[in-house]
């Protein structure tokens, strides 16, 4: 069958790693969204990028992975997997464009703030959470009012309270999520 990859088939996530390796990996994600591999800052635009593309969560232990239906390994994400590259007004809403060079609508309920600040939005279907990356960020501010020490969104859809986000305990990988 063509454009079937061993990623389809529902075992792919518990075949043992090939022989000699492990699932475990020295790449980790840091908060501004810059992969490092054995402490080395990955240089490579387009490993980067391919990085960001693969990013997913293990079905069973629901720890970050890199997964291209080939293959898989486990990953370190210092603070959020994803990072908003963009905002733009569109249809009547807002677009993101993320890191993995997708672009998706802002679900209004999906913004929250974080204790700096700084905007963070569920994304991928409320799957994962994104941090805005400056220019994202000041590219929002069309769209934030403070009303009363209370930040709100408006679009067409109307006016959205923004809350703060609370981070949950770390998860068994050791990183530091938000709820």
């Amino acid at each position: 069958m063509w454009g079937v990859k061993p990623g389809d088939h529902p075992e792919f996530y518990r075949l043992p790693p090939p022989e000699g390796r492990s699932r475990e990996s020295s790449i980790h994600l840091d908060r501004e969204g810059r992969f490092f591999h054995d402490g080395e800052l990955v240089r490579h635009a387009g490993m980067a990028r391919a990085f960001a593309s693969w990013i997913a969560r293990h079905p069973d232990d629901g720890r970050f992975i890199l997964q291209n239906g080939y293959d898989w390994t486990y990953f370190s994400v210092e603070d959020t997997p994803y990072f908003v590259e963009a905002a733009r007004a569109a249809d009547g809403g807002i677009a993101l464009e993320l890191s993995d060079g997708s672009v998706e609508p802002l679900e209004p309920n999906a913004l929250e703030l974080d204790e700096s600040g700084q905007l963070l939005a569920r994304v991928k279907a409320g799957m994962f959470q994104a941090r805005f990356k400056r220019a994202a960020q000041l590219a929002m501010g069309e769209f934030l009012s403070l009303d009363a020490g209370q930040w709100f969104l408006s679009t067409a859809g109307g006016r959205v309270p923004i809350p703060l986000a609370r981070y949950r305990p770390e998860a068994s990988d050791g990183t530091r999520l938000y709820t």
